[in-house]
């Protein structure tokens, strides 16, 4: 079994794990209405992807419950 040699130091080991963290989502704008969505998703403000009309855009919450 492969047993290290030597005990690694903390600077080390911290600069392992400074690379551990989060990126932020990346976004991109709506071609129809260029309002910035996320990568391969349907646009939430106009409802296409792809050109296309997928959903009705939802402009606020009016609906009976």
């Amino acid at each position: 079994m492969a047993v290290p040699k030597q005990k690694q130091s903390h600077s080390r080991t911290t600069k392992r794990r400074s690379q551990h963290k989060l990126s932020a989502p990346t976004y991109n704008a709506c071609p129809q209405c260029h309002t910035p969505r996320r990568p391969h998703r349907v646009c939430p403000t106009c409802g296409t992807y792809g050109g296309k009309t997928i959903v009705s855009p939802d402009h606020g919450h009016d609906h009976d419950h």
